[in-house]
C-alpha cells in the first residue's frame, strides 16, 4: 500500500496561472478533459519548494514498479518542478518555480475561512492561493517521470489578472446623469 501523505504537499502562497479550475478542458492535442492550473511558487518560499522536492523523491520511490523495479536516475526523468527564470519569458514566472497540476476530479475551492467559493469570478489566473497537490510516477509510451495532481484550492487574496485583457472599470468611465437627458 502506498503512502500518499509522503507525496502530498499543501503549498504556501502561490499564484495561479492558466487556471482551469471551474470546468475541465482537454489539452490542445485532445485527450481527457481535466481541471488544471500552473502554480507559480516564489523562489523565496523554500519551505514549499523543499516539501515538493521531498514529495517528488517519495513518488519516485513509490513508483519503482513503473520503472522496471529499479530506481531511475532522477536526471533521466521528466520532473514537475520547473524554473520560471529559465523556461518562461512571462514576468509573472520570474524569480519563481512552477508546477503544472491537473486532475480529472473538480477541486474544492474555498476562501480563507474554508467556506466554499461559488462565484467563479473569485478564482482566476492571477489570484493568490494555497493548493493541495500530490505527486505520482508515470511511465507511458517511453515517457517516464513524475506528474503533479491538483487537489483543492484555498484563495488567499486577489492579484492582478494574468493573461492580458482589461477590466470594464479600466475600459469605461461612468456615464454622468447629464447624458440621461434623452430619457426626459
Amino acid at each position: 500500500m502506498s503512502n500518499m501523505n509522503s507525496t502530498k504537499v499543501v503549498t504556501g502562497e502561490v499564484r495561479l496561472s492558466y487556471a482551469n479550475v471551474w470546468e475541465p478542458r482537454a489539452a490542445m492535442n485532445g485527450g481527457k478533459e481535466k481541471y488544471s492550473a500552473s502554480l507559480i511558487i516564489p523562489k523565496s518560499d523554500t519551505k514549499t519548494i523543499e516539501a515538493i522536492e521531498r514529495a517528488i523523491d517519495a513518488a519516485i520511490e513509490q513508483g519503482i514498479g513503473k520503472f522496471g523495479g529499479k530506481k531511475p536516475n532522477k536526471a533521466a526523468l521528466k520532473l514537475p518542478l520547473r524554473d520560471g527564470d529559465i523556461e518562461k519569458e512571462d514576468v509573472a514566472y520570474q524569480e519563481a518555480y512552477f508546477v503544472n497540476a491537473n486532475a480529472v476530479r473538480a477541486p474544492q475551492i474555498v476562501d480563507e475561512l474554508v467556506n466554499p467559493i461559488l462565484d467563479r469570478s473569485e478564482v482566476y489566473s492571477g489570484v493568490y492561493a494555497r493548493v493541495s497537490i500530490h505527486f505520482y510516477a508515470y511511465n507511458v509510451n517511453g515517457n517516464r517521470g513524475v506528474a503533479c495532481g491538483l487537489g483543492n484550492i484555498q484563495k488567499i487574496r486577489d492579484g492582478e489578472p494574468l493573461g492580458g485583457g482589461s477590466s470594464a472599470s479600466s475600459d469605461f468611465k461612468p456615464l454622468s446623469d447629464a447624458t440621461d437627458d434623452f430619457l426626459a
